[in-house]
């Protein structure tokens, strides 16, 4: 009986080579385990830091985007802003225009006036007050943006003037203005009334008679049979 439990001992009893064996295989499943764990760890962080840095570039992606709109929409606003300012200033001069044109004929009265004052009045109160009633006007439409355009002295331009007549005149090269019969105005680049002028014209070159021609031709060979005749008389 107690060779059998020394016998069931000693199988119980663990081998100490085997148990080393055991050890080591465990401390190695372990370490395996636990570069497996650190290995997963790596991937899992590469793939965070992978979708952070996606997500980094799509928010750029879509900032860039915003501010391309919001600099465009500030470009069309501005645009937008401008065409409406220089749309109002269109509109305030042609409601000037319709007025400064009325007011014109005045000042054409006041010129005439002035231009067929006797000699000897200019000193007259009265008269300076005229002069100075005419000076206010010119101002008040200087202010406006008229101005006048220029005619005596300058070649015709049909966009500014307009001919009244056209003369034979000596001295003056043909198609320049020789005189202004009314002058004209411009509402900043528009021309609200073009001048009226006369404009020289190249006097027309006489023509050539012909009778002599006509008769050289009807005679053929008249100049050298002329000549032989005289060498005979001769």
């Amino acid at each position: 009986m107690n060779e059998e439990a020394k016998e069931v001992r000693k199988e119980v009893s663990p081998n100490p080579e085997e148990e080393a064996v055991s050890v080591e295989a465990v401390e190695t499943g372990a370490q395996e385990e636990a570069e497996a764990v650190a290995e997963a760890g790596t991937v899992e962080e590469e793939s965070e830091l992978n979708r952070l840095r996606r997500e980094l570039e799509e928010a750029r992606a879509q900032a860039a985007e915003y501010l391309d709109g919001w600099q465009r929409s500030q470009a069309e606003f501005a645009n937008y802003r401008k065409r409406q300012e220089a749309e109002w200033q269109r509109r305030t001069q042609m409601s000037n225009a319709h007025l400064i044109g009325k007011l014109l004929p005045v000042l054409d009265d006041l010129e005439r006036a002035m231009q067929t004052l006797p000699l000897g009045l200019e000193r007259l109160t009265w008269i300076e007050g005229i002069f100075l009633i005419k000076r206010k006007l010119e101002v008040v439409l200087e202010s406006e943006g008229v101005k006048p355009i220029e005619a005596e002295g300058q070649m015709f331009d049909p966009l500014y003037h307009e001919a009244v007549t056209y003369e034979e005149v000596e001295g003056y090269e043909d198609g320049k203005i020789i005189g202004e019969v009314q002058r004209g105005y411009m509402l900043g680049d528009r021309v609200i009334r073009p001048a009226l002028v006369r404009v020289a014209r190249a006097p027309a070159k006489p023509a050539a008679t012909k009778e002599g021609a006509d008769v050289e031709a009807e005679i053929p060979g008249g100049e050298e049979a002329q000549e032989e005749k005289d060498v005979e008389t001769q």
